[in-house]
This record gives structure tokens, C-alpha cells and sequence, in this order.
């Protein structure tokens, strides 16, 4: 919900500014919230948390500085509930099986997808796979850039499957969110449960699985539960924002499983798709919009499809709360508001570390000390350092200050050594694109 989204950031700010919450608290409790949802007739806030400590720590030293900013920022009070990852996903796993749509009630199926020359392989072989499972093609890859509708061919599968066959086990998740359960099923030592969870599926939709690079791990486990699952006649369906070959850290054996299957590309939409995109939700949120001005939206936004749908939501909201009939005007408005929203969020050291100490599996605080000089900390933490200095406009001393107080001429002969490194090993330079591709995607 974009409303809930730019909410949240105030909320945030207002948790820092009135509330004094210090940056190393803010960092590490209050940063890694994600929020999920708002209810106003219930009056509930759902917010996602790492994990359980994390959850408890917020409800004992922070939940009434929290209540106390929603009063604040949104004008009445409000109840949080706090969930984790893992209940998300069995949420998602539910709503598989019944009409999965998001906030304005789009359902994510294969009737709502709007077919077009740049996505029309992909949705064929989507059918193919929905219609006669571990039969078609597996696994099916479907790769494109972000907000071309993979996701919602990705459900679209699964609720079509759920469709036919109720008692069939479909998993939905995320490349990360897999990593990420990897991690806590090691730390709580239920990798056992884990593994069965996943590799009792009839059907494993796995989203962004790029984000599994990196990390030997989760590589590994990704590797026996896919072959697990295929051995089996399971439907597997991946998707990525590049093909198997481009995913530079992914390890041989699991990028040839991969590419063993069907690979289905998505391009950005031509004209006339995005202005049967425009029209239709348009017509599902109950818009008025005249041909002129889908034409217009059509014309600025050539992309994304989420930023169509997006304007479209935005229009419709504004008409709900100003009673104001779309104009070019408006429309122009609008289309700025939606390309703010997708401007990146800023780039700072610490969305870099955190990028090479997951691909890695190291700890981020590791990279920063001074203290830590074990073998294994030391590529890493090279590589962050160079990262840093081709992403950011720092200085060679402010880097230094970065990483724990190393002197400036420290940092120079790192990045230098690096670059050296980068030149006579391709190995070292793919992995050293591919983290710097995840951190701008993220």
C-alpha cells in the first residue's frame, strides 16, 4: 500500500527526531522492520521483524515509542501486530489457494494478465506448466527486469494449480527469504524440518531466486531440494531479473540446473499492451479514464508495469478522497509522483556491506572492525572497501572511517590491490559485478 509506505517513513523519522532513538538502536531495531500492511477499520498495523528475538525485543522497548508515532503521524491510534518471515510466507502459501489479489483486489491470475508480443512465450509456457504440472516444463525460468510481471505469472501458476487440484502443496517464496531461513534453521539447528517443509512440495515457485548467489549454504541446500524435487516429478518455476548465465555468483552445477528446463525472457511492454494495461485496471477499480489520457500515460511510462498500475491506483485514490475527475494535469502530476516513488532509495555504506557479507556469509559487523583479521573476513571485506569506493562519492579517509578507522592509506592500497586482482582474475570480477547488480537492485 504506497499511502502505508510513505506513512511508515514519517513514522520513522518522527521515532528518530522526537523520540531519540540513537542511530546504533535505530540501525539495529528499528531499520529492519518492514511494513506490511494497515488496517483502518480494525485499527491494526502489521509490521515484519527479522525474526521472534527481534519481535520480542520491539514489544518490550519500543512498542509504546511506536503507538506514540502513529498517533502522531497518523492521527489515531493504532494496535501492531508483528510477524516474521516465516508466518508471511504461510500466509502467502494460503492466499495461493484462495482469490490472491492485492490492496485494490487485482488478482493475480491468469485472466488478469494482459498478454502482449513482449510477454507472450512466457505466459504460454506459464500455461503449459499451471495446466499440466512436472509434465511441460521443468523447470520453467522466467526472467525480465523488475515490475514486467513475473510475480504475477509466478501466482498465477500456483493459483491456477490450486484451482485444479486443492490438496496440492504449493510453496511460494522468495530467493532471499530462503537464504534468510536457511540461516535461522541453522542457528535454531531445525534444518531437518526445513528441509522436509521444502522438499515435500508438489510445487516450489521460488521468486528473485538471484538472491540465492553467493552464499554456499544456501547454494547447496537450494541444490539438494531442487534435485530432490525434480527426481521426484515436482514443478519447479524460478524466476530472476537475468538469465541463469548472468548470475555470476550461482555455483556451475546449480546454474546448469537452471538452464535444463525452459528459459522464458519478458520484455518491456509495447504500446498496445500498455494501454490494454492501463484500460483494464482502470476498469476493474471502477476509473473513469478517457482514451486521450490512456494514450498519454502509455506514452511517459514505457517500462514497468507496476508504474501503469500505479498511476492508476493514484488516480483513483485522488478521486475517492478530492472528487476530482482525471486531467492531463493530474495525470502529469500523478506520473511524477510515481517516478519519485521509484527513485532509489540513497546509497550508503551500510546497504553495501550488508550486500557482500550475504553473498559471502559473513557478519557485517566483522567487515567494519579492526579487531577481526581472520582469513575468511579478509576478501570480503577488500571487496566492500572497493565497492564502497566505486559507488559512493566518499573519500579515501571517510571510507577509512567506514571501516573502522583505518587510515587512508589503507583504503588506497586495498582499492588498488583489488583493481589489480579484478584484472588477471574474471572469476573474482563477475562476483564483484553481481554484488554490485543485487545492490543497485535492491
Amino acid at each position: 500500500m504506497d499511502n502505508f509506505n510513505e506513512g511508515w517513513s514519517i513514522i520513522c523519522n518522527y521515532l528518530k527526531e522526537e523520540k531519540k532513538i540513537v542511530d546504533v538502536a535505530y540501525k539495529t531495531w528499528i531499520s529492519r522492520i518492514e511494513p506490511i500492511s494497515i488496517d483502518f477499520e480494525k485499527g491494526v498495523i502489521t509490521l515484519m521483524v527479522p525474526n521472534d528475538f527481534h519481535r520480542q525485543t520491539l514489544i518490550r522497548g519500543y512498542l509504546p515509542k511506536l503507538e506514540d508515532a502513529y498517533e502522531a503521524v497518523l492521527g489515531t491510534n493504532f494496535e501492531t501486530v508483528f510477524i516474521i518471515p516465516e508466518e508471511n510466507e504461510k500466509q502467502k502459501e494460503k492466499l495461493l489457494g484462495e482469490e490472491t489479489s492485492v490492496d485494490t483486489g487485482y488478482e493475480f491470475t491468469f485472466e488478469t494478465y494482459i498478454i502482449g508480443s513482449s510477454n507472450k512465450f512466457a505466459h504460454a509456457a506459464s500455461m503449459a506448466v499451471a495446466q499440466n504440472p512436472s509434465s511441460a516444463y521443468n523447470p520453467l525460468f522466467i526472467y525480465g527486469n523488475s515490475g514486467l510481471g513475473k510475480t504475477h505469472l509466478l501466482y498465477a501458476i500456483g493459483n491456477e494449480i490450486k484451482k485444479n487440484n486443492k490438496d496440492c502443496n504449493v510453496i511460494y517464496i522468495k530467493g532471499e527469504d530462503f537464504a534468510n531461513e536457511i540461516i535461522q534453521s541453522i542457528m535454531n539447528k531445525t534444518t531437518a524440518q526445513f528441509r522436509q517443509k521444502y522438499r515435500q512440495a508438489d510445487v516450489l515457485l521460488v521468486d528473485d531466486v538471484q538472491f540465492i548467489g553467493g552464499k554456499e549454504s544456501t547454494q547447496e541446500e537450494f541444490f539438494h531440494t531442487f534435485d530432490a524435487l525434480y527426481d521426484a516429478k515436482k514443478q519447479i518455476v524460478l524466476t530472476s531479473d537475468r538469465p541463469p548465465k548472468e548470475i555470476k555468483v550461482l555455483t556451475d552445477r546449480l546454474r546448469g540446473r537452471f538452464e535444463m528446463g525452459l528459459l522464458a525472457d519478458i520484455q518491456p511492454p509495447d504500446f498496445e499492451t500498455r494501454m490494454a494495461i492501463i484500460k483494464r485496471k482502470a476498469e476493474i477499480i471502477g476509473l473513469d479514464l478517457s482514451n486521450d489520457l490512456c494514450e498519454y500515460i502509455a506514452n511517459k511510462l514505457k517500462t514497468n508495469i507496476r508504474q501503469l498500475e500505479g498511476v492508476v491506483k493514484k488516480l483513483m485514490a485522488r478521486y475517492n478522497l478530492t472528487k476530482e475527475m482525471p486531467t492531463l494535469n493530474i495525470v502529469n502530476e500523478t506520473i511524477a509522483d510515481i517516478l519519485n516513488d521509484d527513485t532509489p532509495p540513497q546509497l550508503t555504506v551500510e546497504k553495501i556491506i550488508d550486500e557482500v557479507a550475504r553473498t559471502f556469509g559473513v557478519n557485517s559487523d566483522d567487515l567494519r572492525s579492526t579487531k577481526s583479521r581472520r582469513a575468511e573476513i579478509n576478501k570480503p571485506r577488500q571487496i566492500a572497501i572497493y565497492i564502497v569506493r566505486e559507488l559512493t562519492t566518499l573519500s579515501m579517509e571517510s571510507i577509512g572511517n567506514e571501516f573502522g578507522g583505518r587510515h587512508y592509506s589503507t583504503i588506497v592500497y586495498t582499492v588498488q590491490q583489488v583493481e589489480k586482482n579484478i584484472k588477471n582474475d574474471s572469476s573474482l570480477r563477475e562476483t564483484v559485478e553481481d554484488i554490485i547488480k543485487n545492490i543497485r537492485e535492491r
